[in-house]
């Protein structure tokens, strides 16, 4: 039983080493839900315009 709990840290340690020199933009910090999204439209904005 260890040893399955320690090559799935040795595997996923080894992802992560990989993803990051790979160069690829990799943050860890969790979600982020920053304010000045403009992803988001609200009803009004999908109204037709008069």
């Amino acid at each position: 039983m260890w040893k399955l709990i320690v090559g799935f840290i040795v595997f996923a340690a080894l992802g992560i080493w990989l993803l990051m020199k790979g160069g690829g933009n990799i943050d860890l910090s969790g979600e982020k839900h920053d304010s000045g999204s403009t992803s988001h439209s609200t009803e009004a904005d999908k109204a037709p315009k008069k």
